[in-house]
């Protein structure tokens, strides 16, 4: 058994804790990873705060980078050393919904995930003689993690761990609905609702396919300003201005090509309805509660609109997370620029507190 610090959560809206846990020994197919950095995701502090129904005690984290310690008797891909980038959607590749090209609905990931287990519904994790759960197949708060073979995705061995961390959620989230979901082409207007982590890199997509304009919308200054910084043609203040009135300025008079919202609010995905142009598409990428009433103008679906929800930008980690790294390394992916502070795993509940106030971008957990 190997010992690590891991950042444990008891019970709902209580702090997480730092315990000593136990690794009790691997799968044939399992990854031992060394973690070196991890990314803290509103995803992190919802379920803190009791949504997602995840069972407890669990070691919480989901974004993280490291290098490989150990691999179980069947893996022969991944070798002790390689630099790694965790995915959430380890897919299987031969389930049902594997097989028709959704990836992102695979039944054995989607299983863990609400199991709070690993894809072949077992734990790896104790703490004294209680089994705890691994969050999203992966629990990234920690000095070391285990992961499913496809949930370890190698990356260039000069790729920096403590930015490649983001590429695995909140990069893929919002690169991933750019050019898997939406499909946005060169030249065309895309307006963003919300420039929190996942709507900055629905920013960097738009610019890295080359779209003309990129409109941000967003009441903050600080995160308006890291939206120009990041590409964004136009930034609009909601507060200040009518949104539609002024996207429909910049595409004569007809609204953006490719809406998107990601700022989990009622309003905000009206705005995006607003404003697309009748025959675009619309992307929502924010989270509201499961059983929230949404009330919608009826006008605003009409039009002809391509209308989707996506999880994770329809990404698919081992391909686009290897790309990204190269975006990065290339200089045409910007990640500092997303992250506020760096803390050590023994700070946890700050980075919560940040990510759940909308304070931080991201904050990085170094191990």
């Amino acid at each position: 058994m190997t010992k690590f610090k891991a950042a444990v959560l008891h019970a709902p809206n209580a702090p997480v804790e730092i315990e000593q846990v136990e690794l009790c020994g691997l799968g044939p197919d399992d990854v031992l990873v060394k973690v070196h950095a991890a990314g803290v995701c509103h995803t992190d502090w919802e379920v803190q705060q009791g949504a997602h129904g995840a069972p407890k005690p669990l070691v919480l984290g989901h974004e993280g980078a490291g290098t490989v310690a150990e691999t179980g008797s069947r893996v022969t891909d991944r070798r002790v050393g390689d630099r790694v980038v965790f995915t959430p959607f380890a897919n299987c590749g031969s389930c049902f919904y594997c097989r028709r090209s959704l990836p992102i609905l695979c039944e054995p990931v989607v299983t863990g995930h609400r199991s709070a287990r690993l894809p072949d519904g077992s734990s790896r994790l104790r703490l004294g003689s209680q089994v705890l759960g691994h969050f999203l197949s992966i629990s990234s708060f920690a000095e070391y993690a285990v992961v499913p073979r496809n949930g370890a995705v190698r990356i260039p061995q000069d790729m920096p761990l403590d930015l490649a961390c983001l590429l695995g959620c909140a990069v893929i989230t919002g690169v991933g609905a750019v050019t898997r979901i939406a499909d946005v082409r060169v030249d065309e207007t895309v307006c963003v609702v919300g420039c929190g982590p996942v709507g900055l890199n629905v920013i960097q997509g738009a610019k890295l396919v080359g779209a003309r304009n990129i409109i941000a919308v967003d009441p903050d200054a600080g995160r308006r300003n890291i939206a120009r910084i990041l590409g964004a043609t136009q930034v609009i203040d909601p507060l200040e201005g009518n949104v539609v009135s002024l996207v429909r300025e910049v595409t004569e008079g007809r609204g953006a090509d490719h809406s998107f919202e990601t700022a989990g609010r009622e309003s905000a995905l009206q705005t995006a309805l607003d404003a697309s142009r009748p025959g675009g598409s619309v992307t929502i990428l924010g989270k509201m509660e499961p059983d929230a009433k949404v009330g919608l103008r009826f006008g605003s679906l009409t039009g002809e609109r391509n209308i989707r929800r996506s999880a994770l930008g329809g990404g698919r980690g081992q391909d686009d997370i290897p790309m990204f790294a190269r975006a990065y390394l290339d200089g045409r992916l910007r990640l500092e620029e997303l992250v506020t502070a760096r803390l050590t795993l023994a700070d946890v509940n700050i980075g919560l507190q940040g990510a759940g106030s909308g304070t931080a971008i991201r904050t990085i957990l170094m191990m």
